[in-house]
């Protein structure tokens, strides 16, 4: 099995820019070749039959994604209107500012299939390709975010996946994400 970085999670992985919430202390390259010549410690199920996710010790200094929002911190959460890419509508996200995250203890790169890709007008010369990272605490997924899974829906024309909104799998990722929010350093 052959594992490529897409061009939509290079820039967003490894920013030019080098901020703290990318991943840390390791290049693109460097990435991709352990992902291609280490084996998970296991595969998860995405949330369509073309989409994996492979658990990985994390052997960079990557800070967890996702941070629980409590009364101490509530106040460092900022938002704003964005879009991923120059071809997507912006949409509302909330991010902390000013926290330091735990380092994580794994990562979980997700693994679109070639011929999800191509349909998505992304083709590869791999098997799979990865289209983002979770950084987390416990060797398990995290919830998509809610406007990841309404994007999704809508389509490849809007950015999307085309995979239907699974309404319970909606509201256990709003349950989630209405209590945790991702950082920005």
């Amino acid at each position: 099995m052959s594992i490529i970085l897409t061009t939509f999670a290079r820039t967003r992985l490894f920013p030019r820019d080098r901020r703290p919430s990318a991943i840390r202390d390791c290049s693109a390259e460097a990435f991709e070749q352990r992902l291609n010549t280490e084996a998970p410690l296991k595969v998860l199920d995405g949330y369509a039959p073309f989409c994996k996710l492979h658990v990985h010790r994390n052997w960079t200094s990557t800070r967890c994604t996702a941070t629980p929002i409590t009364e101490a911190n509530r106040h460092l959460l900022r938002s704003a209107y964005e879009a991923r890419s120059s071809d997507e509508l912006p949409v509302l996200v909330r991010w902390f500012e000013g926290i330091d995250p735990p380092v994580a203890n794994y990562l979980l790169p997700i693994l679109y299939s070639r011929e999800q890709l191509a349909k998505e007008g992304a083709p590869i010369d791999a098997d799979w390709g990865v289209v983002g990272c979770l950084y987390t605490t416990e060797p398990e997924e995290i919830p998509m975010v809610p406007i990841t899974m309404l994007r999704n829906a809508l389509g490849v024309a809007e950015g999307g996946s085309g995979v239907p909104l699974d309404r319970d799998a909606y509201r256990r990722a709003v349950a989630f994400w209405n209590v945790h929010a991702n950082w920005r350093g």
